[in-house]
C-alpha cells in the first residue's frame, strides 16, 4: 500500500514538473533572449520553483486521493433512493425530495470558493488597486454565494433532467442586463470573478459532485448530465458580484439622501 502511494506521488510530481516546464521555459526565454537580461536572484528563483512543483504535486495528490473521492461518494449517498426514502415505500421521488443534496451543493460551493487561492489573490489585488473601495471579504462572499447558488441550481438541473442551455441563456441575459446598470468599475472585476472560481480547489469537488449525482440518480448519464456545473459556477458569480455592487451603491445613495434631512433639524434645535 505504501509503495503504491509513493509511486502515485512520484507520478504526480513528474506530471506537475512537465506541466510547469513550458511556463518556466517561456519566462526564461523572454528574460534571457528577448529582454537580454540576467535572471535576478537566480538561487531564490530556483528554490521557489522547487517549492511550487512540490506544493502543486502534494495539493493535486491530496485532491485526487481525498477530496475528489469523498465528494463523489457523498453526492452518490445523498442521492441514493434508500437514503431519501424510496426504501421506505416511496416508489417515485420528486425533485423536492433531494433537499439534502441541494443543501450539500450549496455548502460545498460556498466553502470551497471561500478557500479558493486564486479568488483570495484577486480580492486582495482588487482592494489594493481600488484603495479599499472594493472590500476583499465582501468580494469573496459575493462570489461564494454565486458559486453556491450555481451548484444548487445545477444539482436541480441534474435531478430534473432539464437542458443546460436553458440555464445558461437565462443567466447570460441577466448578466447583460446587469452590465448596463451596474457601476462601471465593478463590471470587469465581476467578469474576472467568474473565471477565478473555476480553479484548483473548486473544480475537482464540483466535478465530483456532478458525476456522483448523475451516477446516483436513475435515468441520468454521467457524461451528459454529470458535467456542466463548472459552466454555471463561472456564470453566477458575475451576477452576484454585480448585484453586490448595485446594492452597495443603492445603500450609499440612500444614506446620502438622509443626511441633508437631518441638517436643518439639528440646526433648528441648536438655535
Amino acid at each position: 500500500m505504501t509503495a503504491e502511494i509513493l509511486q502515485n506521488l512520484g507520478e504526480t510530481i513528474l506530471s506537475t514538473l512537465f506541466d510547469v516546464a513550458p511556463i518556466a521555459a517561456i519566462l526564461l526565454g523572454f528574460q534571457v533572449v528577448v529582454l537580454n537580461q540576467r535572471i535576478p536572484n537566480l538561487r531564490r528563483v530556483l528554490i521557489g520553483s522547487i517549492y511550487v512543483v512540490l506544493g502543486l504535486s502534494f495539493f493535486l495528490f491530496g485532491l485526487e486521493h481525498a477530496l475528489f473521492p469523498i465528494g463523489k461518494v457523498m453526492a452518490t449517498q445523498l442521492s441514493d433512493p434508500a437514503f431519501i426514502g424510496a426504501g421506505l415505500g416511496q416508489a417515485h421521488l420528486n425533485w423536492q425530495d433531494y433537499y439534502w443534496t441541494y443543501l450539500f451543493a450549496f455548502t460545498i460551493g460556498f466553502s470551497t470558493t471561500i478557500a479558493e487561492p486564486s479568488l483570495i489573490a484577486v480580492a486582495m489585488k482588487a482592494r489594493e488597486v481600488s484603495g479599499g473601495a472594493v472590500g476583499a471579504w465582501g468580494l469573496r462572499i459575493a462570489v461564494a454565494f454565486g458559486v453556491a447558488a450555481s451548484l444548487t441550481i445545477g444539482t436541480l438541473r441534474i435531478v430534473t433532467g432539464t437542458p443546460l442551455y436553458v440555464y445558461m441563456i437565462v443567466g447570460y441575459v441577466i448578466v447583460v442586463v446587469q452590465t448596463l446598470f451596474a457601476p462601471r468599475m465593478i463590471v470587469p472585476l465581476a467578469y474576472d470573478s467568474g473565471g477565478v472560481t473555476t480553479s484548483t480547489v473548486t473544480v475537482p469537488l464540483v466535478t465530483a459532485l456532478g458525476l456522483g449525482l448523475a451516477s446516483g440518480i436513475p435515468g441520468r448519464s454521467a457524461l451528459l448530465d454529470g458535467f456542466g456545473l463548472i459552466a454555471l459556477a463561472s456564470l453566477f458569480p458575475m451576477i452576484t458580484v454585480m448585484g453586490y455592487a448595485q446594492v452597495s451603491e443603492w445603500l450609499a445613495r440612500r444614506g446620502s439622501r438622509k443626511e441633508p434631512e437631518l441638517t436643518p433639524a439639528e440646526g433648528g434645535h441648536g438655535s
